[in-house]
């Protein structure tokens, strides 16, 4: 029996609930994960969890060796990583999760420049507006836009999301322009849900440096970012996306940028992982990436960090910015 294999199993059965979904995201046979179970209780002499058809537990003992074992494998990933930064290129598969506009606008087209770096590292994307937990689902790492709640995550900011708040042509003829916060009590909105079932995020504008919140009424309410564009593009209410989502319908006048003078909230971007891959090579390999890669996009922040610069240029930059 391959010990250090079983511990791996063991670890990632206990972390997923479920041998079947522990089977999945090692890529492995349901029925090798319990034969290897299986054994290695028999070589302990001792049962390591309870299984019903309805849910796990750990025993005392259980509790104990996960404990041990999860000890073990960290340091065998810190010894593997440190080998590995100073005398290979990292490699191996690397499964990532990230909400969905934003890898197929900002992530995907710049993957080539990726994998010309890294070229024995093997992506699987996923891409989803969904909360997902990466120990139960086997992900290495995480885009994340938002405030971070999750504690026992290895988190790293790496940019700003600057927002905009726009309407379509259409909307502006019917309701008329804003031209101050108090005129948006007379406004619709597109709400934004960012899971289901919860409640619609608010409207939040920076002013003297505070942040002001808004509540909107609404007619329409999508937890959807492709959806929510949509909406707006088809006049049914103020939106207050991320800048990367609408800039060229800003470009070609099919929406139109309101009450330009208060500045949304904008949404803080990071990159977080479970506290056993911080280590690993292949995750900083791709967490060093992905910070040049928005650090390279001075039109996604708030407060671009490029020189000043004339409109006719700054128009271009903002749009190859977010175009390549």
């Amino acid at each position: 029996m391959d010990r250090i294999q079983a511990m791996q199993v063991f670890t990632r059965v206990v972390d997923a609930n479920s041998f079947t979904r522990a089977a999945e995201t090692l890529g492995m046979p349901r029925a090798s994960v319990t034969t290897i179970i299986q054994n290695l209780e028999a070589f302990l002499g001792v049962r390591l969890m309870h299984r019903t058809t309805r849910r796990l537990s750990l025993t005392p003992d259980g509790a104990a060796y996960y404990e041990h074992c999860v000890k073990i494998i960290t340091e065998i990933d810190e010894t593997d990583a440190s080998f590995q930064a100073g005398n290979r290129k990292p490699s191996g598969a690397l499964r990532v999760h990230m909400p969905s506009a934003l890898g197929r606008r900002i992530v995907i087209p710049s993957l080539s420049t990726f994998h010309q770096r890294y070229p024995d590292i093997t992506l699987d994307l996923g891409l989803s507006d969904r909360p997902v937990d990466p120990i139960e689902e086997g992900v290495d790492c995480m885009l994340r836009i938002g405030p971070l709640e999750d504690s026992s995550m290895v988190a790293r900011r790496i940019g700003m999301l600057k927002r905009v708040t726009c309407a379509s042509p259409s909307y502006l003829a019917r309701h008329g322009e804003p031209k101050s916060i108090e005129a948006l009590s007379t406004h619709h909105a597109v709400n934004f849900r960012a899971a289901h079932g919860g409640r619609p995020i608010p409207w939040v504008f920076v002013i003297d440096g505070k942040p002001v919140e808004v509540k909107m009424e609404s007619l329409v309410s999508v937890n959807d970012s492709d959806a929510y564009v949509s909406c707006g593009l088809e006049g049914f209410g103020m939106i207050q996306p991320t800048l990367f989502m609408v800039l060229p319908h800003l470009l070609d006048g099919s929406l139109k940028e309101v009450l330009p003078g208060f500045n949304p909230k904008p949404k803080p971007i990071s990159i977080v992982y479970p506290h056993n891959r911080h280590l690993s090579a292949k995750v900083r390999a791709f967490a060093e990436w992905i910070a040049e890669l928005f650090d390279s996009m001075p039109a996604l922040e708030n407060e671009p960090r490029t020189r000043e610069s004339t409109p006719g240029k700054e128009g271009r930059a903002r749009r190859d910015a977010v175009m390549a």
